[in-house]
């Protein structure tokens, strides 16, 4: 038999193959973009050849390259190049970063910031188009709060986007008024669009840096592979996509879905249009509520400091459970934005409908986000083959008083519950949300094993931390499994695609704090070198 000769050999004495709960010693043989040979070192010089190149990684830490279940390419892409603003602890102090990145970038037709949050500032209080008006009178502005699902504009932005005191709500989302009647500078989910649209009208070659500024971020963070979910700002690039693939400089995998409404032949014409093993159409994707904070997640019960209201779903209960039978019919894969308990509970609802209607099959239906969930729907998951798909960082990135405050003490108990989740049998999926977090998968493992809160010191629900390995597969063979790619993904396993990372140190042997921190030493994607640590030299 003719034995292959390596492309690559990489060998440490700590490698996570997916397959265990803790690293081993083991030498991976790679041929091509596949997995040929696993075994230990010397096992592994059979398959050695004049141009085989051999990585030895003592004590670092070899594992399957991760998989980001969750986030949105083109807005991270934008958000790289923008002000990002969390770490702000006033309105004076963000306006002073939009001023100060507005005057670096006086080519940029519109000022566009992401990130803020007022439930980390000194006031606590939302901020208006008159201050945003006061340090950028001529140049409209764009500033994303945290979660993605408000904004904060200048009055150049509203007079650009034609929103005046007259214009009315969307059919989803409202626009923030003052006690006048005059839109304030506050922008919620869908009153966003008109802004989002002009701020966002990129000529193809501007969408092509973008896009290659983030193929090689994403490399850095060892990110081999992305789900991109259609969201409420969309930026068109399927044809960057493509061409980046066409010419081989696609560097992660790319897992499209699009948006879930009723018109499917839309949806099977770009299943059909784009299946290869580096940029496919998984299935849709689409929202039923928004988020705590705005008080637009959808609650079985009212919010406790607004007793009024509830939220609301973006769509009619109908509709949406219509469009779940017709698209479950047609094969699709369905992922839903539901944040509240209400919603969540909707979106398991339209799961389960579809069942009855059209039979049971292996659907692998999502539900995204499951931040606040009633009890009673944690072991439908199970029942219902549903994946938990969910970003541990997020419950950091609220201020914990503010969250707390909206849903009040008894729903709090069921906050992020991802061990419950895990316990009762759900498959776990994580991914980051980028760019409404960081793209740093490293970050989510950390909260997902430490459950430390925004305070940077208390533990929110210690029950409900998992271990390191389960962290490490929620983030590899389970976004693998959520997307039918089990057989060829997520484990390091002979046979199987070769998308690998090295870390620069082991994350068994390390404090839990030093987590997020660590770096990525090389990425391997399709069995080629897309990452390498400068000064990291192959025999």
């Amino acid at each position: 038999m003719n034995r292959p000769l390596a492309d690559v050999i990489l060998s440490s004495n700590a490698v996570f193959t997916g397959l265990a709960d803790e690293p081993g010693p083991a030498s991976i043989a790679i041929k091509d973009n596949k997995i040929v040979a696993i075994g230990s070192e010397a096992e592994m010089k059979r398959y050695e050849g004049d141009h085989t190149k051999t990585y030895s990684f003592q004590d670092r830490l070899i594992m399957p390259g991760f998989h980001d279940f969750h986030l949105h390419i083109m807005q991270g892409a934008v958000a790289l190049t923008s002000v990002n603003l969390f770490e702000a602890r006033s309105e004076n102090e963000a306006l002073d970063r939009i001023r100060e990145f507005a005057e670096s970038k006086p080519e940029n037709p519109w000022v566009i910031g992401f990130m803020w949050d007022a439930g980390f500032w000194d006031t606590q209080k939302l901020p208006t188009r008159h201050s945003l008006d006061r340090i950028l009178p001529d140049r409209p502005a764009l500033m994303f709060h945290a979660e993605g699902h408000y904004a904060w504009v200048n009055s150049k932005a509203l007079e650009a986007a034609t929103i005046t005191r007259h214009t009315e709500n969307p059919s989803y989302g409202s626009i923030g008024k003052d006690e006048n009647g005059e839109p304030d500078g506050m922008l919620y989910e869908k009153a966003m669009d008109p802004v989002v649209r002009l701020a966002f009208d990129f000529s193809p070659e501007q969408k092509s840096n973008i896009f290659s500024h983030f193929l090689a971020y994403a490399a850095s963070l060892g990110v081999t592979a992305v789900h991109d979910l259609h969201g409420l700002k969309n930026i068109d690039a399927l044809d960057v996509f493509k061409e980046f693939e066409d010419s081989g400089k696609l560097t992660t995998r790319i897992h499209l879905w699009p948006r879930l409404t009723g018109d499917l032949s839309h949806a099977r014409q770009l299943r059909d249009t784009y299946q290869s093993e580096k940029l496919r159409v998984s299935g849709l994707k689409q929202f039923i509520d928004g988020v705590i904070t705005a008080r637009t997640a959808y609650l079985l019960e009212p919010y406790a400091d607004q007793p009024e209201t509830r939220g609301e779903t973006s769509f009619p209960h109908e509709t949406i459970k219509k469009w779940v039978i017709d698209a479950d019919k047609e094969g699709f894969s369905i992922r839903f934005h539901a944040i509240g308990d209400g919603a969540i509970r909707l979106a398991l609802d339209a799961y389960e409908e579809a069942q009855k209607v059209n039979g049971k099959r292996d659907s692998r239906h999502s539900v995204e986000h499951v931040e606040v969930i009633h009890p009673d729907d944690i072991p439908r998951f199970k029942e219902l083959g549903v994946t938990a798909s969910m970003q541990p960082d997020h419950f950091a990135m609220s201020e914990r008083g503010v969250y707390t405050e909206r849903i009040g003490a008894q729903r709090e108990k069921h906050v992020f519950s991802i061990n419950t989740l895990k316990k009762a049998g759900a498959r776990l999926a994580f991914g980051t949300d980028f760019p409404i977090d960081g793209l740093n998968p490293l970050m989510q493992i950390y909260r997902a094993v430490t459950r430390i809160d925004s305070s940077g010191k208390e533990v929110w629900h210690p029950h409900e931390r998992i271990t390191l390995a389960e962290a490490l597969k929620a983030y590899t063979s389970g976004p693998a499994y959520g997307s039918f790619r089990e057989h060829e993904l997520g484990t390091l396993e002979v046979g199987k695609l070769a998308d690998i990372v090295v870390l620069e140190r082991n994350l068994f042997e390390v404090p839990v704090e030093e987590i997020p921190n660590i770096k990525v030493l090389l990425t391997i994607v399709d069995g080629k070198v897309v990452f390498e640590h400068a000064g990291l030299l192959a025999k």
